[in-house]
Order: structure tokens, then sequence, then C-alpha cells
């Protein structure tokens, strides 16, 4: 009898190889989830899966990607989410700003997630524990450091130095955007501005026009779900009352905005590329420090400088990335 199991030991385990061989590998499953039709964003996510290509991952041979989309109503955001949860994909990649990282964050707490742009400092949000050690299940590139409040205002200045005072759309459910306000505040002595905040939580026109009743006005315009989904209507209004205004982002720009400054967001989904790569290959989102911009991009639109009566200063022109005619 002994002999007998010696015997069949061998063919067991031969066996069990071959089938573990047989065995199909398993799959990465990666899930993009922004407010925005995910497979229209060209820009953005062409630039993940360009990278993801050139670290070896092939979408439909050896990864496949989960596409959604919640738009900007939390209410669908939160049901993409607990759809993603279910498929129980290997990591989220989230892009759209602070209040949906927090909606992914709230969903899971194993699912390691990688967030491309809060557009607030992720530890006063309370993501992270920190920018070093991220400590959960989150990790990524933050979009803005404190101090871009005043390196808008500097820039503003420079594309329109009669201006005086300078109104920062702000809204209260933005809280730590209080450290752009305070950045700006720092600053303005020094360029002999002042800085208002103009109170957007409930409204854009309304605030915006009463603003603009005294001269030598100017706006800086904050990255936040509702600046962004409303960049036509705020475009429009700084024309129509002649408002210098500055912008977080290069579409902003694009859409008729006076100048932009802001993160290379293809730059940073790039970044999160890599970061899935490390994530997959078994390294923790606790331990992988969030990072912050490391390449800005500036843009002019002298359509609009023109509208304004601006003329842009032939250093800054030299200086943009980008100028649109």
């Amino acid at each position: 009898m002994l002999r007998r199991i010696f015997i069949c030991l061998p063919l067991t385990l031969l066996l069990l190889t071959i089938a573990d061989a047989q065995q199909p590998n398993k799959i990465p499953r990666i899930a993009f989830l922004s407010t925005s039709d995910t497979r229209s964003d060209n820009a953005r996510y062409d630039g993940i899966r360009q990278q993801l290509r050139e670290l070896g991952y092939i979408e439909g041979q050896n990864i496949v990607i989960e596409y959604r989309s919640g738009g900007r109503d939390l209410e669908g955001y939160r049901k993409a989410v607990a759809e993603l949860a279910r498929l129980n994909v290997d990591i989220i990649v989230v892009g759209g700003g602070t209040i949906f990282v927090e909606v992914v964050k709230n969903a899971t707490q194993t699912i390691p997630i990688v967030m491309s742009g809060p557009g607030q400092d992720p530890v006063d949000a309370g993501l992270i524990n920190s920018l070093a050690r991220p400590g959960g299940n989150i990790t990524g590139f933050q979009n803005f450091e404190p101090e871009m409040g005043g390196k808008w205002l500097g820039v503003l200045k420079e594309i329109a130095p009669n201006v005086k005072r300078v109104g920062i759309l702000f809204s209260a459910d933005a809280a730590p955007h209080t450290s752009f306000l305070r950045a700006a505040e720092k600053f303005a002595p020094s360029l002999n501005v002042s800085v208002a905040v103009v109170d957007i939580q409930h409204e854009l026109e309304g605030p915006i026009t009463k603003y603009a009743e005294e001269p030598d006005s100017g706006l800086i315009v904050l990255p936040h779900p509702r600046t962004i989904a409303n960049r036509g209507l705020i475009n429009s209004l700084a024309v129509r009352h002649r408002l210098p205004a500055i912008y977080p982002y290069r579409y902003f720009s694009a859409d008729g905005g006076l100048i932009a400054y802001g993160p290379d967001q293809i730059d940073q989904w790039r970044g999160a590329a890599r970061y899935v790569d490390r994530i997959l290959k078994g390294e923790k989102p606790a331990d992988l420090p969030v990072q912050a911009p490391t390449k800005y991009e500036l843009v002019i639109n002298l359509k609009t400088a023109k509208s304004l009566g601006l003329t842009v200063p032939p250093a800054l022109l030299a200086r943009a990335d980008e100028v649109i005619e």
C-alpha cells in the first residue's frame, strides 16, 4: 500500500503542475473614473493609455480597462463607484476633484485608488495622512500647492497691470481653498492690489456682476466643480464686464478665458499610469508618496486679450506654452 502511495505521489504532483500551468493568468482590471465622458476625454486618457503601453500593458490583451463616468452629479458618481466595487477591480484611477475622490474613498477601503488632480490639499481634505506616507488605500498626484494663490495673482498682474483689486471666486464648500486665498492676500501688498472673496456657492452671475461694478478689477478663478462646469458663463461674464481673469487649467483659455496657469494634466495622468504599474507589481498605496505637479503650462488667449483692450507683454508671450489666436 505504501509503495502505491509513493508511485502515485509524483504522478499527482505532475498533474497538479500541468493544471496550474494551464490556468490562465489573471488579467488586471483597472477602472478609469471621471466626471466627463472618459472615451471622449482623449487628451488625458490617451496620455495614461500611452504610458501603460510603454510599460507593457496592452488594453484588451494583458489589461482590462473599465471606463465609467458619473458626470458632475454626485449620485450618478456614487452609482458608478458602487458598480466598480462590485466588479472588484484591482485599481481605481480617479480624476475630477477632491469631492469625487471622497466618494471613491467612502465606497472602498481596500481597492487601491490612484487620484489625479484633486484641486485641494489632500491632507487638509482628509483624504490621506501625509504626502510622504498616505497611509491608506489612496495615493497619486495633487494638482496645486497653496502658494498657487500668489502665483496666479502675479501672472494676472503681469497681463493686466492696471488691475487694483482682485476677486477670488470662492465657495465655502471647498474650505481647503482658503490656502489659495491666504497666499494671494500675503502676496497682494507687494503688487499694490487688494484681494476680496467673491462668494459663488449659490450662484455665479449675480456675485460676479456685482463685483464688476468697481473699476480696475480682475478675477482669480479657483479649481472647483462649479467653476469648471460653468466656465463658458464665467468667461462670457468676464469679457462682458471687462474683468481680466486667470484660470487654473488650459481648457478654460481654450474656451475663451484670458489666461490659464496650472499643472500639465496629461503629465499627471502619465504619472498615474506609472503608479498603476507599481501597485500591480506589489507596492502599496500607503507607501507611495502623493506628488505635486512638476510641469506647469501657461496658456494665453490673444483674442480675449484684444477684446479686453490688453496688450500682452512680450516677456509673458515668450514664456507661454501655448498662445491661442
